[in-house]
C-alpha cells in the first residue's frame, strides 16, 4: 500500500545525510513538502536536488541544533508560512565517544545530552502547537537499541537515547486523546557515518542501507497510523510496547 502525503508538511532534522536524508526524500516522493534541517549546507543542497528530481519540494533550513533560539524560531517560522505541521521526524543526533563512563570528558557528555536530549525537547516544545493543528499529526523520534542493551562503553549515547524515549513516551501519553501520534524508532544497525564511527572495524556492506530504513518509516507518517507511545523496531518491521522492569 502506498503512502499518500500530498498537501502535508513534514519537518526532518539531520536531513543532510543518512537516515534523515533518505527519510526526507521518501516523504517528498510521497507528496509532502519537506522542511529539511541540518548543519551541512552542501548535504541539504544535494537533498534538494534529489527531491526536485523526484518531482517533490523542500525548504532548506541550515542551522545547528545546539542553537536553542534557532529551534524556537523554527516553530514560529513554520506557523507564519504554513500554519501547521503534519509530520515531525526528530532524527538528528551525535554519538559522542565509545569510552568507559568515568573517562568521558565533561564537554563530550554535555554535547551529547545537548544535541540528543535538550534539542529534542526544545524541538517538541517549538512544534507541538503546530502538530496539534494538523488533522493527523505524526511524530517519529529516532532512538536506538542502545538504551535497552546498555552495552559497555556506550554510556553517553545510551543515556541520551533513554532520555529521548522517556520524552517521547511522556509526550505520547499527554497527547493520547488528540489526533497526534508519537512513537520512538529503533532503526537498528544501519550503514551510516555514525555507525562507522562507533564500529570502525565493521564491514558496512553487511548493514542495511539508510534508504531501506527510510522506506520502513514512511508508512508511520500516514494519517492512517493508530499506534502511539510505542517503539517501532525497523529490523522486525513492527511496533513493540514498553514494559516495567521485572
Amino acid at each position: 500500500m502506498t503512502t499518500d502525503l500530498k498537501g502535508r508538511i513534514a519537518l526532518v532534522t539531520g536531513a543532510s545525510r543518512g537516515i534523515g536524508y533518505f527519510t526526507a526524500l521518501e516523504l517528498a516522493k510521497a507528496g509532502a513538502h519537506v522542511i529539511a534541517c541540518a548543519r551541512t549546507v552542501g548535504g541539504l543542497e544535494d537533498l534538494d536536488d534529489a527531491i526536485k528530481a523526484a518531482g517533490g519540494t523542500a525548504t532548506l533550513v541550515p542551522f545547528d541544533l545546539a542553537d536553542m533560539n534557532a529551534i524556537d524560531a523554527l516553530g514560529a517560522s513554520i506557523n507564519a508560512r504554513w500554519g501547521k505541521l503534519d509530520i515531525l521526524v526528530a532524527n538528528a543526533g551525535v554519538l559522542g565517544v565509545i569510552s568507559p563512563v568515568g573517562h568521558i570528558e565533561a564537554k563530550v557528555f554535555e554535547k551529547v545530552m545537548t544535541i540528543n536530549v535538550t534539542a529534542t525537547w526544545r524541538l517538541i516544545r517549538s512544534v507541538e502547537p503546530l502538530l496539534l493543528k494538523s488533522d493527523a499529526g505524526r511524530a517519529l523520534i529516532l532512538s536506538s537499541g542502545a538504551p535497552h542493551s546498555c552495552r559497555p562503553f556506550w554510556g553517553a549515547y545510551s543515556t541520551s537515547k533513554a532520555a529521548v524515549e522517556a520524552l517521547a513516551r511522556t509526550w505520547a501519553a499527554e497527547t493520547e486523546k488528540t489526533a497526534l501520534r508519537v512513537n520512538s524508532i529503533n532503526p537498528g544497525a544501519t550503514r551510516t557515518a555514525m555507525r562507522a564511527q562507533a564500529m570502525p572495524g565493521e564491514d558496512p556492506d553487511t548493514l542495511p542501507h539508510p534508504s531501506e530504513v527510510a522506506a520502513a518509516l514512511l508508512p508511520l507518517t500516514s494519517p492512517a497510523l493508530t499506534e502511539t507511545g510505542k517503539i517501532y523496531v525497523v529490523r522486525d518491521r513492527k511496533f513493540v510496547s514498553y514494559r516495567a522492569p521485572e
